[in-house]
């Protein structure tokens, strides 16, 4: 079941947050580098170039203040630096982890590649992969800062397994891993912890191996951490209800670029954790219009209460360019500012959000 979201979420309520109403403002994790910084990434493997890793980890830095900043100049109530110090979702993370080796990348459709890794010996825990990054965004932000943690079922499934009898026996040693560096955090100052498992959009008949390794990642940690998890686009019908079971304290969907047609998905039975609905397409270079956003909104409160509503994007959106991530993200915000004030004044009807459009 739901952990206990009415417990940890008005912490990240701003104090000077301007309406009663209150809908909990955060992007997914990544978003569009710098140029530059692709370039600097570049240059560190090149060896004829006098750039190094100690000129790399600066271009890290600066990256993450000025993504750190563009989160906070668009309003948003919790932030991300972006994901600037991370390269690939699961690539990042199995470098990182003792058990893991790369052979070279893998054709995953047309022309692109994955550098998919195999897990060759059992999986440890050898020190932490994002305290550091974390302290380092914690110490340039203003607002709380969000951690996204690729989690242990995509981690497993999108691995070769040759050291495992199964890979369902794998994910519940990552689940472990995560749990571990979920305390690391949790010991640094993290309030907001993301578990993205985009593997399951795909295999949803796995619900219950995620479901059980949600249980070891949670183990022992306080009802005051917020932890969410975030599914990509696919048929939620074949996880819900199932997901009301999970130890989660929300639920991130990606419902905008679907045009909301899986709504009633979730309509019935009654929707146990907080509900995070994507409000702005990740996959379109368009930067939809306050007005749009705020219609948007109102289909998650289809599903739950305000108090029970968080908006952000519909998924990362590193792969943007810059300035539409950064429209997206601030009419993101201006709308849901506009959407408190009108439910504050009584001109939404939270039976009906959707009368009147």
């Amino acid at each position: 079941m739901a952990r206990n979201p009415e417990k940890n979420r008005e912490q990240f309520r701003p104090h000077d947050h301007p309406n009663d109403s209150f809908l909990l403002t955060t992007v997914v994790g990544s978003y569009p580098k710098p140029k530059w910084l692709n370039r600097a990434d570049e240059l560190v493997d090149d060896p004829d170039s006098k750039f190094d890793e100690a000129h790399l980890a600066e271009a890290h830095d600066d990256a993450c203040r000025i993504i750190t900043d563009e989160h906070e100049r668009a309003g948003l109530d919790t932030v991300v630096d972006g994901e600037m110090r991370r390269n690939e979702m699961v690539e990042f993370f199995a470098e990182r982890i003792p058990g893991y080796e790369f052979n070279g990348p893998v054709k995953v459709w047309g022309h692109n590649y994955f550098d998919k890794p195999s897990v060759v010996e059992e999986v440890t825990y050898d020190e932490p992969w994002l305290v550091d990054e974390f302290e380092f965004t914690s110490n340039v932000a203003s607002r709380p800062v969000k951690v996204p943690i690729t989690g242990p079922y995509t981690l497993g499934f999108w691995a070769f397994n040759e050291a495992y009898p199964s890979t369902e026996e794998l994910v519940y040693d990552l689940a472990d891993l995560v749990n571990e560096e979920v305390e690391k955090l949790v010991e640094a100052g993290a309030r907001y912890i993301q578990i993205d498992e985009p593997a399951l959009a795909t295999t949803p008949e796995d619900h219950a191996i995620v479901g059980e390794a949600l249980e070891r990642i949670v183990s022992g940690i306080p009802e005051e951490i917020r932890i969410g998890l975030h599914v990509c686009y696919g048929d939620y019908s074949r996880i819900y209800p199932e997901i009301n079971d999970y130890p989660i304290d929300e639920f991130d969907v990606e419902l905008c670029n679907g045009d909301y047609e899986q709504v009633p998905v979730f309509e019935d039975p009654e929707f146990e954790p907080d509900l995070a609905l994507g409000v702005t397409d990740a996959h379109t270079a368009e930067v939809e219009s306050v007005e749009e956003i705020k219609e948007n909104i109102l289909q998650g409160l289809r599903i739950v209460p305000p108090e029970k509503l968080t908006v952000s994007p519909d998924c990362g959106l590193k792969l943007l360019p810059r300035e539409v991530a950064y429209g997206k993200t601030k009419n993101m915000v201006t709308a849901a500012r506009e959407v408190e004030a009108a439910i504050d004044a009584g001109e939404i009807d939270l039976d009906d959000p959707l009368a009147g459009y």
